[in-house]
């Protein structure tokens, strides 16, 4: 079973990343588990902190650490990423040099109703990945523009090209993350 963790890197209950990562989930092919890396309960980070390192940011940590890859799910706040996703890589690579991403298999998605989708959120969180050492897929990239009913509650997807590119883009980190596990072996 290949186990691959997934942030959703909005806290809103009803965001459109966390209805992607619910089709995700659901197209997700049999002997994949896709488990979410909630990121809503970890405090701002602070270095003031990591003399006494939260428990809640080493369980954060150690869930990276014990899933084959990870998929982040973000959405695009003022052209870059939101504050929380950012937080939570923060207590990821700390203490400094202790990157619970380093060498991990990341893909980066997003949603939203906008025409360019997460585009410049993308590319910052593929910067600030690349610097916490982790392995950053970088094709296919995936901007996914929501229309009303695109994905329904179930985490279907209706779209049939939507669907197939969704597919796609989950068999595409799926072979880099066995690519990086047959490496390891």
């Amino acid at each position: 079973m290949t186990k691959i963790g997934y942030i959703v890197g909005s806290i809103a209950e009803k965001s459109l990343n966390r209805s992607l990562a619910g089709a995700l989930v659901h197209l997700a092919p049999e002997g994949v588990e896709l488990v979410e890396l909630e990121i809503k309960n970890l405090p701002f980070y602070s270095v003031d902190a990591e003399a006494d390192f939260p428990q809640v940011a080493s369980d954060f940590k150690a869930a990276i650490e014990g899933v084959d890859g990870v998929i982040i799910v973000t959405p695009e706040y003022n052209r870059s990423i939101p504050g929380v996703l950012k937080n939570a890589i923060e207590w990821a690579s700390r203490p400094y040099g202790d990157f619970s991403f380093s060498d991990t298999p990341v893909a980066v998605i997003g949603a939203s109703p906008g025409a360019i989708s997460t585009a410049a959120a993308q590319q910052h969180l593929k910067a600030i990945l690349s610097h916490v050492n982790a392995i950053v897929m970088g094709q296919p990239e995936g901007f996914i523009q929501v229309t009303p009913g695109l994905i329904d509650a179930d985490g279907t997807v209706t779209n049939e090209g939507t669907r197939a590119f969704l597919e796609q883009y989950l068999g595409a980190f799926l072979a880099l993350v066995g690519r990086v596990q047959k490496a390891r072996a």
